[in-house]
């Protein structure tokens, strides 16, 4: 299993659809005892919040935002948890929006410190 991501922050490595995650959200992770949760914001994103569960390598969330123009939102992601050669860990996600239309795959890496 890769190692905790409790006080990791993650970034995407390539916009979304505008209105949505991109290179400038950030993601504040929190993990304890298999359950996880973040904080995320930045770009189109005024505020996000998400909670689930980790299996392994494997995350199980839902998640809800609000938008800069004032437009709520949320979903469904599983993600899998991969561990970057320069010790850097990633995330491949595959989300569907659940308050709408629309799913997709996306990546989040560890910031650089």
């Amino acid at each position: 299993m890769a190692r905790s991501l409790d006080g990791l922050v993650l970034s995407p490595v390539a916009d979304q659809t505008p209105g949505q995650v991109g290179t400038r959200t950030r993601f504040s992770y929190h993990e304890r005892e298999g359950r996880i949760w973040a904080e995320y914001a930045g770009g189109d994103v005024e505020r996000g919040h998400l909670v689930g569960t980790r299996e392994g390598d494997v995350l199980d969330f839902r998640y809800v935002q609000l938008t800069r123009d004032g437009t709520t939102s949320s979903g469904h992601c599983v993600s899998t948890v991969v561990g970057l050669p320069d010790g850097r860990v990633r995330l491949e996600e595959r989300w569907a929006w659940e308050s709408q239309e629309g799913s997709g795959t996306s990546v989040v890496e560890e910031t650089h410190s």
